[in-house]
């Protein structure tokens, strides 16, 4: 992750519900500078006009597309004409595609292609190949952290948190594996880094976690080793399997 990366926001306004908005934008920060924010949508739609003050507070530009045609989504059409220009502007490192359809699949796969990182934003029932064609992806149920109202049954609406099966528990020891020295040892940054080539959804936070260290603490399967730094206040962490 390259701090000073500038990134182009691009948010299917019909696909993504508002309340996540604040959220979402407070995480893209963790991945660079969103340089160019755009939501696309047809404003004219009573649905969407709950939008308006969430944009003005975020900075974020909306972009008009009627839709010509019943059955045809134009919002995406223009979204990807948008990327398209964006990327030979040449203004941007990267670009985040907020979304949970499928049709953007093609693009973040071409804007990889050249060279862009791209980060993909989407609810939980986003389809894997648009997930698989981005460097990462993060669930937007698991930046909503402060929906705690009730529900009619008076029972907290949380979103349910990811179990740690077998084939997560294979993920991880391989990848520690894949990136450990001949004593077992890898440093955890690079675990976590090839974790999310092999599985670009993969996030401590959808099990629980806020970090990727003490959700391997909590595991038996692993120990866990700090090394402190010459002249530096902070502790490298080490994974091995057991």
């Amino acid at each position: 992750m390259i701090k000073d990366t500038k990134l182009a926001v691009l948010i299917d306004g019909d696909n993504i519900p508002a309340k996540y908005v604040k959220e979402m934008m407070e995480e893209i920060t963790k991945y660079g500078t969103p340089t160019i924010k755009r939501i696309y949508g047809d404003w004219t739609r009573p649905d969407l006009t709950k939008w308006k003050k969430i944009l003005l507070e975020n900075a974020i530009n909306p972009i008009q597309q009627y839709s010509y045609t019943t059955g045809k989504n134009a919002t995406d059409s223009a979204m990807i004409i948008d990327a398209m220009d964006i990327l030979y502007s040449e203004k941007v490192n990267g670009f985040c595609l907020v979304s949970s359809d499928s049709d953007f699949t093609k693009l973040a796969t071409r804007l990889r292609e050249a060279g862009m990182v791209v980060y993909g934003i989407g609810e939980k029932k986003t389809p894997d190949p648009f997930i698989v064609a981005c460097d990462k992806f993060i669930y937007l149920e698991i930046l909503n952290t402060d929906n705690t109202k009730k529900d009619a049954k008076g029972e907290s609406n949380k979103p349910s948190l990811d179990k740690i099966t077998p084939k997560i528990i294979r993920l991880l020891k391989n990848s520690v594996s894949d990136a450990a020295d001949e004593d077992g040892w890898a440093f955890l940054g690079d675990v976590g880094s090839l974790i999310l080539k092999k599985q670009p959804n993969f996030d401590s936070r959808n099990f629980g976690f806020e970090k990727l260290t003490p959700m391997f603490k909590s595991l038996k399967h692993f120990e866990i080793e700090q090394r402190d730094q010459n002249n530096k206040k902070f502790k490298l962490v080490y994974v091995r399997n057991k």
